[in-house]
């Protein structure tokens, strides 16, 4: 049974990539003392304005901690064999260490031919499937491009001294680029874990039964009180936006503040997990500040991880 008199912890993923952040700096110091500088290129098509926003702070966090970065901005009319050879001048190029294609790409562009045509060396955003496998088959974290949201969340949890180690988890939601690499990740920490999905059935009683609840569906509030262990620690991976005032009164009742900002913006952010779910974890991740602040500090530390690696020939 859960201490009835435990409090809940608020899981700060500004503060923890504020210290991922602070250690790469130091090492591309490191690195430039070791006579490179480690480089990152960002591929952005189109004009997608959710897209040029999140580049532009991909491209100054470069800045911040010294890692050289460049942009590439082809038209939304490119063609996928144009970007194949875009992406094949980037993989010849030793001062670039990172190429992350910046997605969604538009609907006439083949996504996944693109993603595997940046050798897995250079794959900072941990797609490739070979470094999927990599993953998938336990390799030392060291050797190991993996995504960056999974990577952030681990990173949560062991900043935060959340054992994982024999510990039931349950990973609602089974993308590529969340779900089952997280369900990886967890696995080689020797988690026990369940992967759930719009087709589980019992997923409610199955969610009850995690101390480690990952929540990645990209449903606003899907994860209910009723679902949640207590004590249990709840890591929110969702970023959804609310438009209605009854369901921000629905998710937020008596929150003055959020409802101040939602009539300044006409909007709220909200996770995958009802935050009067909260209250009953050990610890958890709000929505924003959580996950979201992670996946940056992540993609920088997997640019001077790779350039480490291609460096040292692993």
């Amino acid at each position: 049974m859960p201490d009835l008199d435990m409090k809940t912890r608020v899981l700060d993923g500004v503060a923890i990539a504020g210290e991922i952040k602070a250690e790469v700096a130091r090492e591309v110091v490191a690195a430039r003392e070791a006579g490179y500088t480690p480089g990152l290129a960002v591929v952005l098509v189109g004009d997608v304005p959710a897209s040029q926003i999140y580049v532009r702070s991909k491209v100054k966090t470069c800045g911040e901690l010294g890692i050289y970065s460049e942009m590439h901005t082809p038209d939304a009319s490119v063609t996928t064999e144009e970007l194949l050879e875009l992406i094949a001048s980037l993989n010849a190029r030793d001062e670039i260490d990172g190429i992350l294609i910046q997605l969604p790409l538009p609907k006439h562009v083949d996504t996944e031919r693109l993603l595997e045509a940046v050798v897995p060396e250079k794959d900072v955003d941990g797609f490739h499937p070979i470094n999927a496998g990599r993953l998938l088959s336990g390799a030392p974290d060291a050797q190991v491009l993996a995504p960056c949201t999974p990577a952030g969340i681990m990173e949560v949890l062991r900043r935060s001294d959340i054992p994982v180690s024999g510990k039931r988890a349950v990973v609602i939601g089974r993308s590529n680029i969340v779900g089952k690499p997280i369900a990886a990740m967890l696995i080689n920490a020797s988690a026990t874990v369940t992967v759930c999905h719009s087709r589980t059935q019992g997923l409610a009683e199955i969610a009850r039964e995690a101390d480690i609840l990952v929540a990645a569906i990209g449903r606003a509030g899907f994860v209910t009180p009723e679902m949640v262990k207590p004590g249990a620690t709840l890591i929110d991976v969702g970023i959804n936006r609310l438009t209605d005032a009854a369901e921000v009164e629905k998710f937020f009742p008596n929150n003055e503040a959020r409802r101040e900002g939602f009539l300044k913006r006409g909007s709220t952010v909200i996770g995958d997990i009802d935050p009067a779910a909260f209250a009953l974890s050990g610890a958890y991740t709000p929505v924003p500040g959580g996950v979201g602040a992670l996946t940056i500090a992540m993609l920088m530390s997997n640019t001077v991880k790779a350039a480490k690696m291609r460096r040292s020939g692993k």
